[in-house]
């Protein structure tokens, strides 16, 4: 049952509950991806199989998950996003159990990868793009807020797997995330509807119209996409590689839990300032991702170095300070891809939005980890998979320079007197389009 239509976003209220089932969706998709990486040295060792072998594991995961977002917002957009998530976080949970008993690699392809990824793939689209509905003013911090479920989950799911790996052995280990992913089914209970003004007055006809394909006809909307795209092909290497590449420098399975860790925080810090940064309307949503992008790409280019340019003592604090480097510009990239959406598309198709953007960063989330992982095994350490990764990701950041708003302009614009409505057709004008919807103390930007 949907509730009655409101005037415009409520940008508040039951939107933090939201924000909060938001949080822990995040924590139990990323955030145990990212710690998963702990686990493919033992499941190398078990299986007697490669570091590019075993990264299929988690990359078939991320890829599953993001390619098949858009089916879980076309199922959100027609049957509401409670129902969806609630039954992804059953797949998600039979995926863990499924693969605890695996007999070969084969099996944690088809546990991990097919069923656990298609459980993620029917819970995160559908949260974030909700949340995005409850929120105007304060939707890019509300969306970071939600974003920092990866790291703090990180921060504690990656000694505790460590832990348990060392105890109960990988098997143990995944019974029990089995058990622990449960809980995203109450967090789908807690997605409350909400109907608002621009909504369609029934649920899109046709599988090509549920899953909002029509989208990539938006001029700006292709720009993103490509940039995004480009950007997904290194931006989850660290997810899977960045604790076996801190294996690789001696640090001991602590040690490389502790990097995980160190990453996360900063992860999690940064989308909270970022968020609220964004939402104070100084700079165009658009500059700050392309900003954000590349010093991600760079983060990731210092972590392939840090063996280069230091010496065999100094690895442990370099590592530790470019894995940090690394979280802090992933994190302030993370809420900013998601809020630019509606200014892309507008507030009735950032659901479906959301979800396309889940499967362009598929493409990367498949084909990243196992390149990784192949350089890795071709030249004996992670350094030339990390600069590569960068490469893609800076690659990515330049094409989002072609958004509007995302380079200075040539004379001070006019301000328009109040906000405007969130329709992606204004998206085109960067003062208009750009600055953070409902906010009156928002900062000119200039234009040509």
């Amino acid at each position: 049952m949907m509730t009655p239509k409101l005037a415009g976003p409520p940008d508040g209220g039951w939107g933090w509950v939201v924000a909060a089932a938001a949080f822990v969706v995040n924590g139990l998709s990323y955030g145990l991806l990212r710690s998963l990486g702990l686990a493919l040295p033992d499941l190398a060792e078990h299986f007697d199989r490669t570091a590019q072998d075993t990264a299929w594991v988690s990359a078939l995961a991320l890829a599953v998950q993001q390619a098949a977002s858009p089916v879980g917002s076309a199922l959100s957009t027609r049957w509401g996003a409670r129902p969806v998530v609630m039954v992804g976080g059953i797949l998600t949970s039979l995926g863990f159990i499924f693969s605890a008993f695996a007999g070969s690699l084969l099996h944690l392809y088809l546990g991990l990868g097919v069923l656990a990824g298609s459980g993620w793939a029917l819970v995160f689209a559908p949260a974030v793009g909700t949340l995005s509905r409850y929120f105007s003013r304060r939707r890019v911090l509300a969306v970071g807020l939600a974003l920092t479920g990866s790291g703090a989950s990180s921060l504690l799911l990656a000694p505790a797997l460590q832990l348990l790996l060392h105890t109960v052995g990988w098997r143990g280990a995944l019974l029990l995330l089995g058990a622990i992913t449960l809980h995203l089914i109450p967090c789908g209970a807690l997605l409350r509807p909400l109907a608002l003004p621009g909504d369609p007055p029934a649920p899109p006809h046709g599988p090509l119209a549920a899953l909002g394909l029509d989208l990539f006809t938006r001029r700006s909307f292709l720009v993103f996409a490509l940039g995004t795209a480009m950007v997904g092909g290194g931006y989850f290497v660290p997810y899977v590689h960045l604790a076996p590449h801190a294996l690789d420098q001696g640090l001991g399975g602590y040690g490389a839990a502790l990097v995980v860790a160190v990453a996360a925080v900063a992860d999690a810090g940064a989308r909270l300032v970022c968020g609220w940064l964004a939402d104070q309307g100084w700079v165009p949503l658009t500059r700050l991702l392309a900003v954000f992008g590349a010093l991600t790409g760079l983060g990731l280019l210092a972590v392939g170095l840090v063996p280069v340019v230091g010496n065999k003592e100094g690895w442990e604090g370099s590592l530790l300070a470019t894995a940090g480097a690394y979280g802090l510009s992933a994190g302030g990239y993370a809420p900013l891809v998601f809020g630019v959406l509606p200014g892309l598309v507008g507030i009735e198709g950032v659901v479906q939005a959301t979800g396309l953007v889940m499967m362009l960063m598929s493409l990367g989330g498949l084909l990243g980890p196992p390149l990784s992982g192949f350089l890795r095994d071709e030249t004996g350490d992670f350094t030339t998979s990390f600069l590569v990764c960068g490469s893609l990701v800076l690659s990515g950041s330049f094409i989002y320079m072609g958004l509007p708003g995302a380079m200075p302009s040539c004379h001070p614009a006019s301000s328009p007197a109040t906000a405007p409505p969130e329709r992606g057709e204004l998206l085109p004008i960067p003062q208009v389009a750009l600055l953070s919807p409902g906010n009156p103390h928002s900062t000119l930007d200039t234009a040509c």
